[in-house]
């Protein structure tokens, strides 16, 4: 019986939970030079338990385990696309990215293409997270990334795991 108590205690007060999280979102477009590694503007927020995103920026607070997620859909101006990349940033620095290529034709500008990725990352009260984006095109035309009014293209998230 105490047992339970203690823990349904803790799972009250927030001491068991999997915080701080936080989910972003894009509300606009983004245009992007072709071939340039740009910072993804995250410029709406579905929730941010401990006030911990800012300017597009995670910077978690509490030491610990991390979950980070997150996808940019995309799409090049005017022209054909020949690879996108997605990169998660910790404290400034790439930390992992994703890179996906295309046959000439394969990505047009009138269709949208997600790229994702996800990692567990150890955070100091002090790191901070954030997402990068490169398209390069054929011709060197600007990409965009995109955004949707009704449901999630482009966004960002992380949680603390429960370790």
């Amino acid at each position: 019986m105490a047992i339970t108590k203690l823990i349904a205690d803790s799972i009250t007060s927030g001491a068991i939970a999997n915080t701080p999280a936080f989910l972003a979102f894009k509300t606009s477009v983004q245009d992007v030079s072709d071939n340039a590694t740009t910072k993804v503007t995250f410029t709406s927020e579905k929730f941010d338990t401990d006030n911990t995103f800012a300017s597009s920026k995670f910077t978690p607070a509490v030491s610990g385990k991390y979950f980070i997620y997150s996808q940019v859909g995309a799409y090049p101006l005017n022209n054909v696309g020949v690879d996108m990349t997605i990169k998660l940033y910790k404290n400034g620095s790439d930390i992992g990215e994703f890179r996906r290529g295309y046959a000439s034709d394969a990505i047009q500008n009138n269709g949208v293409n997600a790229l994702s990725i996800s990692a567990v990352v150890d955070s100091d009260t002090n790191d901070y997270f954030e997402v990068y984006y490169k398209m390069n095109t054929a011709g060197g035309v600007n990409a965009r990334i995109d955004y949707n009014s009704t449901g999630l293209m482009t966004f960002f998230g992380g949680y603390k795991i429960i370790t």
